[in-house]
């Protein structure tokens, strides 16, 4: 079978409806969200360059229905590019013998913050002195590295990850979190994603970091979470969703080892404003007193709404970091009660 590789440039806003849109039709619901990037005069440093467009892509099975899915595709995108800037779609065949390999050529190492590499798994790289190497092979599992929203939580983890604490990944993708929060002393870090795929991805990743004992991956998301499905498919009825949200009260999945429990040391979730907004009281309820949670994912003019649900749910804020029109946040848990009213 032969494939089709589809792609789009768009501006950062529209990053996540675009998303939304490749998602829903693509195979198995990968994605690649490929930023602009301007390559260092040194080694794998690299800066976002917020003046050009993101390309996203994904990937169709060359069959009788490829025809029709990629109408869908340029009727959807038609529809977005009347509210932020769209480009026209994008379509290249790919020969079955290419198809594994066909999305590779899209990854590199980087250097990200001060001592954390990221290296694709087909790539060599020689470590210096303190650098912390993690390999992925992020298949199509969303999350490398090379996304901004990635790149700021990799920077907050550096900063408030320590040595022996518990740690949540929520919305892991291919673990590059989980992974790298391990790397950096975590003893033990639950990855949570409700897509499968990227379940599999993580403990691949896991494995191929030597963390597979510290890192844990299971299906499921956090409390209230549940109930959106995997953050990049489309909400097909948003009301139900708010009542089943509501209704939601196990904050974790069933069948996880018995050493992993409540609460956490650090929670890091890599997601969307809206489900940040829905599970800001479960991460509450999950962070242990003085407990940290790094959110990132968040377009910029989105912000304000994940910092009034922080403040509603008691959280303290503590830092923001921006990488172009992208807003990563770390908040704390209180180490009191609030008195009451």
């Amino acid at each position: 079978m032969n494939w089709l590789e589809l792609s789009v440039a768009c501006d950062a806003e529209a990053v996540e409806s675009v998303s939304e849109l490749l998602a829903r039709y693509g195979y198995n619901g990968g994605v690649v969200v490929e930023p602009p990037i301007i390559p260092g005069d040194d080694g794998p440093e690299y800066r976002y360059d917020p003046m050009r467009p993101v390309t996203v892509r994904t990937y169709l099975a060359l069959d009788e229905s490829a025809e029709e899915t990629r109408a869908r595709i340029e009727q959807g995108l038609w529809l977005l590019g009347m509210i932020r800037p769209v480009g026209q779609l994008q379509v290249r065949q790919i020969e079955e013998e290419d198809w594994a390999n066909a999305w590779k050529q899209y990854y590199t190492i980087q250097r990200i913050g001060e001592r954390m590499m990221i290296v694709p798994s087909w790539l060599d790289y020689e470590p210096q002195h303190d650098d912390l190497v993690v390999r992925i092979d992020p298949g199509m599992a969303f999350g490398t590295g090379l996304h901004p929203t990635t790149q700021l939580c990799l920077r907050a983890l550096e900063q408030y990850v320590t040595p022996g604490i518990t740690a949540l990944d929520l919305g892991c993708g291919s673990g590059i979190l989980a992974i790298t929060a391990a790397r950096l002393g975590a003893a033990r870090v639950l990855a949570l994603d409700t897509d499968p795929i990227a379940v599999e991805a993580t403990r691949a990743n896991a494995a191929l970091n030597d963390m597979a004992d510290v890192v844990i991956a299971a299906q499921g998301s956090l409390g209230r979470g549940a109930a959106f499905g995997h953050w990049l498919q489309p909400t097909t009825d948003r009301s139900d969703q708010e009542t089943s949200t509501a209704e939601s009260s196990a904050l974790l999945p069933d069948s996880l080892p018995p050493d992993v429990a409540l609460p956490f040391d650090l929670i890091v979730a890599n997601i969307i404003a809206r489900v940040l907004v829905a599970v800001a009281p479960d991460c509450v309820a999950a962070l242990r007193p003085g407990g940290i949670l790094i959110s990132s994912g968040i377009i910029a003019e989105r912000e304000s709404e994940v910092v009034a649900a922080y403040a509603a749910a008691g959280l303290e804020p503590v830092t923001r970091y921006q990488e172009g029109d992208w807003v990563a946040l770390v908040h704390r848990k209180p180490s009191y009660a609030p008195p009451s009213a």
